[in-house]
């Protein structure tokens, strides 16, 4: 048996590796510009979707919180633990489900235990902060939310969940300030 191969055959195939293979500078740039625009989309919805988890992350921790509370509460004969400055109450932390402090969800921001005198009744002002600015802080050191609500915050403004009385971001401004209730209906009220 005998192969014949035809050589105008491979004639033919040679012919088309002739062209060059690769991208011109346009087409890269033009592929480049393409990525570049598509990765923006892409960052700023993991950016939005990023913030929206530090929301839900702090709504979930103060509910917890105020469920550990509770439970203190009830086992002290209702009794509410003192003010603590940047922190949770001493004891507190026994009747959380982890054990331990969680750290706030926001970067740099901290929880904070307010039990204050209301100035206009006399009534406490029990509620669990979120604040974003160190304690007498300049603005410019803070780190606020990037988040609708958080816009307009100033040094005292906080995310704060209301346990009882008028709450507020902070007991040195008024009701007011710029500040976000967790668990009310508006953004500076209580429930």
């Amino acid at each position: 048996m005998v192969l014949n191969f035809n050589r105008n055959k491979i004639k033919v195939f040679r012919q088309v590796s002739k062209f060059k293979k690769g991208f011109t500078i346009l087409e890269l740039l033009i592929v480049i510009g393409i990525i570049g625009y598509l990765s923006s989309i892409v960052l700023t919805n993991t950016q939005s979707a990023r913030d929206k988890a530090y929301t839900a992350r702090g709504q979930k921790e103060l509910n917890t919180i105020y469920q550990a509370l509770q439970m203190y509460m009830s086992d002290r004969g209702g009794r509410i633990p003192p003010d603590v400055s940047r922190g949770l109450p001493p004891g507190l932390e026994n009747y959380l489900p982890t054990g331990k402090w969680p750290d706030a969800p926001w970067p740099g921001s901290v929880y904070d235990w307010d039990v204050w005198d209301d100035p206009q009744s006399s009534t406490d002002i029990v509620q669990v902060s979120v604040r974003f600015c160190p304690a007498g802080g300049d603005i410019a050191t803070c780190n606020f939310p990037k988040e609708s609500w958080a816009s307009g915050f100033g040094v005292d403004s906080s995310y704060y969940y209301c346990i009882q009385g008028t709450c507020r971001s902070h007991i040195n401004q008024p009701v007011t300030y710029p500040g976000k209730c967790a668990n009310c209906s508006g953004t500076s009220t209580s429930p």
